[in-house]
């Protein structure tokens, strides 16, 4: 296969060397970088320095940082595209495939920041919204986006990725095109890559999980105890699937790789990102200093505040969401955070309740 990446962060990068390196396929991988000085440095060291410095890029994987315009050519001639940049730049990068007509799948996870007053959407609902209708809010691009899209995602840190760790992730689409592309690029003896047609579900689980890892950042942080931290990540997960199941998803989904797994593995790793963000915000350093410290997206810092704003206007209680979203702003000390889960008034613990 022709498989191009865009977006030479921790994750792109790990998933390009990932493919370029699979034992059998031989596929043709091309990473692309938005810095040119970046790239340079690739190609000398290859290694990508700044993400992922201990590990060694394949020699076989190709390192591209030519003008996003002037990619069309490239990337008319791919049998799959991976997007790999932080959520914000997801709208852009769909626009830029947008005349490709090779599959596209995104690896990032979260809810787009608000525009023009509307509600922050995920990745799918970015795309759908880009699809020329006249109920849509967003104004269409001049030329139909590629034919078909998904999302990679799951139970996955970067660097073990990169290492050839074991790992399984799972490829989400409503187009078994795109799930057997995303199959066929990325499975191998040392990635497992499961198929579902629930992206909804698989979406919202990867959101929401990293709003969740900074709270079980928080509770670690200020040394409540495994008893607080297990409550936190089995309390997080009914919130999960409640958002969830209203936004369309299976409930099912979520005791798989995408929810339980993914929310597992980023509240207790110690690579975890929006962990250590509630790690650094426990011990007394501000929003602006914990961000600062990580040197990449902690994109639960980033979306917590949609993610509530999607379930109020759902109905849908997420109290440990409000608790994180209310100490992000401000509007909250980390004691009457924990003082308020705590004194909430008794329920049965019902399925998703």
């Amino acid at each position: 296969m022709k498989i191009a990446v865009l977006g030479a962060g921790a994750w792109g990068t790990a998933l390009a060397i990932s493919a370029a390196r699979h034992p059998a396929a031989r596929h043709e991988v091309t990473l692309w970088a938005r810095s040119p000085a970046q790239a340079a440095d690739m190609l000398a060291q290859r290694r990508n320095g700044r993400y992922l410095p201990a590990v060694e890029l394949p020699p076989a994987l190709r390192i591209c940082a030519d003008p996003l315009e002037t990619l069309g050519p490239l990337l008319a001639t791919q049998n799959l595209i991976v997007i790999g940049t932080p959520m914000s730049g997801l709208r852009g990068m769909l626009q830029a495939t947008a005349t490709s007509g090779v599959p596209v799948a995104w690896l990032c996870k979260g809810f787009e920041l608000p525009l023009d007053g509307a509600f922050g959407l995920m990745g799918h609902e970015i795309r759908a919204a880009l699809v020329p209708s006249p109920a849509l809010i967003y104004k269409p691009p001049p030329a139909p986006l590629a034919a078909d899209f998904g999302v990679l995602s799951g139970t996955s840190l970067a660097l073990e990725v990169a290492r050839g760790q074991p790992t399984a992730l799972v490829a989400a689409s409503a187009s078994p095109v795109v799930r057997e592309a995303l199959v066929a690029a990325f499975h191998s003896p040392a990635l497992r890559i499961y198929a579902s047609d629930d992206i909804a579900g698989v979406e919202v689980g990867g959101a929401v999980k990293n709003v969740l890892a900074i709270a079980t950042g928080l509770c670690d942080g200020l040394g409540l105890g495994l008893n607080a931290r297990a409550a936190l990540i089995t309390r997080g997960l009914a919130e999960m699937t409640r958002l969830g199941v209203a936004l369309g998803a299976r409930p099912e989904t979520f005791m798989g790789l995408s929810g339980l797994g993914d929310l597992v593995l980023t509240a207790t790793g110690d690579l975890s990102r929006n962990r250590k963000v509630g790690l650094l915000l426990a011990q007394g350093q501000t929003l602006a200093q914990a961000v600062a410290s990580l040197g990449h997206v902690a994109e639960g810092v980033y979306c917590a505040r949609t993610v509530l704003q999607r379930a109020s206007s759902l109905g849908i209680e997420m109290p440990i969401t409000q608790g994180v979203v209310d100490l992000l702003d401000g509007r909250m000390l980390l004691a009457e955070a924990v003082a308020a889960l705590m004194g909430r008034e008794p329920v049965p613990e019902l399925p998703g309740a």
